[in-house]
């Protein structure tokens, strides 16, 4: 642990949200279940980013032991990218074969949300919390902001426009529609659009019928954890807008 000011991300296996911090110096933090034990550092312009394995769900402990190791230090910013599966419309359907199962299994879900603005609110740091449309603006509050990936397409140059690691899945530019809802505090500051021109795509369905939409959309359905993570992956532009929006240091 150094001095340096600190970016703290939960639920963040790529680390795509902090990368533009970490390039000006911050010591950033990407919490989640699937790093390993021994943690990974990763040495990024000025500052690093520092991959470390955490339980996040609602009642861990974990929760507790990273607010007690960051409470005394310069934390800046604070991003929140909890599990959408039991909260997006897109599996309502599914819902009440859940509620079955576990009547809270939803309370639950929201409380990992809760709990990134908690560990915010109490380090006196800026937040954002993202999420897809669904039970999380009705079951705690209404999203503050929404944006699709294309929105801030314009801040990434033609240099690094492809994506560096699914340019098959992503279009370069960000280009590309994923409506997405976002919970803010401490003075987060929504970052102005620079929009390009969405790419879409017509799909055949099982019945023959064609339906229209994104190249992330149309190429990245199923469960596979692979797929979960590129879904989840934060747009490269939105996240230095957001840097470049709320970087204070």
């Amino acid at each position: 642990m150094t001095n340096r000011p600190i970016v703290l991300s939960f639920f963040d296996f790529t680390g795509e949200a902090v990368r533009p911090w970490a390039k000006a110096g911050y010591e950033c933090w990407c919490f989640d279940i699937q790093h390993p034990e021994e943690r990974r550092h990763e040495r990024v312009g000025d500052g690093e980013i520092i991959f470390a394995k955490a339980d996040l769900s609602a009642a861990s402990r974990d929760w507790w032991g990273i607010l007690k190791s960051m409470q005394d230090l310069p934390v800046a910013m604070v991003f929140g990218f909890p599990p959408c599966t039991d909260l997006a419309s897109s599996g309502a359907l599914h819902w009440a074969a859940k509620r079955a199962a576990d009547p809270y299994f939803q309370h639950k879900a929201v409380g990992m949300a809760r709990m990134v603005a908690f560990v915010a609110e109490t380090l006196g740091a800026r937040y954002a919390i993202e999420n897809p449309r669904g039970a999380l603006s009705t079951l705690w509050r209404k999203a503050d902001h929404a944006f699709d990936p294309c929105d801030f397409g314009g801040y990434l140059h033609k240099a690094i426009a492809e994506h560096p690691i699914w340019p098959e899945y992503i279009p370069a530019f960000d280009a590309y529609t994923k409506r997405t809802n976002l919970w803010t505090g401490g003075g987060f500051v929504m970052p102005a659009k620079l929009a390009v021109e969405p790419v879409i795509l017509s799909y055949t369905k099982a019945d023959g019928s064609i339906t229209r939409g994104s190249p992330q959309w149309g190429k990245l359905g199923g469960k596979s954890l692979k797929t979960k993570n590129i879904r989840s992956a934060t747009p490269r532009g939105f996240a230095i807008a957001v840097f470049e929006a709320n970087h204070t240091a």
